[in-house]
């Protein structure tokens, strides 16, 4: 109650300010004020916006526990039960097959490796064209071949760009005719890849799916359970909102223990400088 009287004052205090000044005389000049546009997309906005509404919930409820939980759910929660990245990488991967095919046809016709690299650039997928601009952008600022393609597999971060950034290292430093062959192989091995990682995340997001269904229904039932019945009148208290302040925390760590495990380990790779930082 005091601290709804004390609210209240300042509330009053601020109208009377304003109040105030706007009886004042002031000069007939037009002062544009640029107001920040906000971006209601951003988690500082939805935080900000929740602890309000947390704010607003303790002082009529008396659930202060509201002013913590609420700007956590709603900023951890679609992230803990969300999507991964892994169907982002599935279509880099078919990126990569797509421009390896189109890299072996360029050899074929019997243009030089830099050559082919550079005129791919055109007809690279959108999901890897930023990596292969900066490769041609190394190439036609006079870097070495072998250094380009190296840095070509940094860009790429992934085992199977690593497998084709070796061949491609490989053909540099032999310049022989057998390269288009060797890398329309590899478009075959590449396409079983994405085979398998796509069986691997469609049996990954079946227990994501049972979770993220758990966890509706689990938030539905404790929303309604605070509007109907005394069942959570004990944990009103102090000590109540504290126990379920931890509560909610451990579960909020079972799920985030369960996304890193259906994340896996990161794909070991063996070119480039991450690479080397990864074995030492």
């Amino acid at each position: 109650m005091a601290v709804i009287i004390a609210c209240l004052g300042v509330l009053v205090g601020c109208g009377v300010w304003l109040i105030v000044g706007g009886a004042r005389k002031a000069p007939r000049r037009r002062i544009h004020v640029r107001w920040p546009r906000l971006d209601w997309r951003s988690p500082w906005t939805i935080g900000a916006a929740l602890v309000a509404v947390g704010l607003v919930v303790a002082l009529t409820t008396g659930w202060v526990v509201a002013v913590v939980v609420l700007p956590v759910i709603g900023i951890g929660l679609p992230y803990l039960i969300g999507t991964t990245d892994r169907g982002v990488d599935i279509a880099k991967l078919e990126a990569m097959e797509e421009w390896t095919r189109s890299l072996s046809g360029i050899l074929t016709a019997g243009a030089g490796i830099e050559q082919a690299l550079v005129g791919t650039w055109r007809s690279t997928p959108a999901p890897l064209k930023p990596e292969v601009s900066r490769l041609v952008a190394r190439l036609r600022a006079r870097w070495t071949t072998q250094a380009a393609i190296r840095a070509f597999a940094d860009d790429l971060d992934d085992p199977t760009g690593d497998i084709i950034a070796a061949n491609l290292l490989l053909g540099a430093q032999r310049r022989g005719d057998g390269l288009a062959t060797i890398l329309e192989g590899l478009a075959e091995s590449v396409a079983l890849d994405i085979r398998a990682r796509r069986q691997v995340e469609a049996d990954a997001a079946k227990p994501r799916t049972t979770a993220r269904w758990v966890t509706i229904i689990t938030a539905v039932v404790l929303a309604g359970l605070f509007f109907t019945g005394d069942y959570v009148a004990p944990y009103k208290s102090g000590m109540g909102q504290l126990i379920l302040l931890v509560l909610l925390g451990a579960y909020g760590v079972v799920l985030a223990w369960m996304k890193k495990v259906a994340a896996g380990p990161p794909p070991l790779r063996f070119l480039g400088d991450k690479a080397k930082q990864g074995a030492s």
